[in-house]
């Protein structure tokens, strides 16, 4: 179990050097869309490649940080019978629910989605809106996007089994960022 847990602790670190990176992209969004919009409205120019870029930023943001979200336990969950079960239970629905949902859903959607990013960029897809942008890195996204929750699917399950097997903590308990702590109590302390 232990190099499965060695492997499980690089995939952790892989989504959560990847989610700390792209979430910057809501940034950029952000001064895309003001920008955008500006220059509309004070200028009365507009772009198409503005407003694709747009959706393309928030899609990078949305795909590539499925892996960072179910690292951090964030994901949604609806909790209304499963909080009233043991905590082993709830691991073992954890277990369950990445072996016969999470893998074969982003498995398939990976695997339907390789082709149409490989088609695209083959052929130099662009998009049909005038002055649009080339669409094989938004095609990409997707694929890219499910792998890495994949592979988070992976090292959850192997978290997960560990501590059914006594061999660590409990993997869903939520730590905080010590960074954050540290804010905490500076803030305290100046009251």
């Amino acid at each position: 179990m232990k190099p499965l847990l060695v492997l499980s602790r690089a995939i952790d670190w892989l989504n959560e050097r990847v989610g700390r990176s792209v979430k910057w992209l809501i940034l950029v969004m952000v001064l895309v869309s003001a920008g955008n919009a500006t220059s509309r409205f004070l200028l009365d120019r507009a772009s198409n490649a503005w407003l694709e870029l747009q959706w393309y930023l928030f899609s990078a943001v949305f795909l590539l940080c499925a892996g960072y979200t179910l690292l951090h336990n964030e994901h949604i969950r609806i909790d209304v019978v499963n909080s009233h079960l043991s905590r082993r239970t709830q691991v073992w629905i954890d277990v369950f629910g990445i072996i016969v949902f999470l893998f074969p859903m982003a498995t398939i959607i990976m695997w339907l989605s390789w082709p149409v990013f490989v088609n695209a960029f083959v052929s130099g897809e662009v998009s049909a809106n005038a002055g649009g942008l080339i669409r094989w890195p938004a095609r990409l996204m997707v694929p890219v996007g499910f792998f890495l929750l994949v592979l988070q699917g992976v090292s959850e399950l192997i978290k997960r089994i560990a501590f059914l097997m006594g061999l660590i903590p409990d993997p869903a308990e939520k730590h905080t960022d010590p960074a954050i702590e540290q804010l905490q109590v500076e803030a305290d302390e100046a009251k």
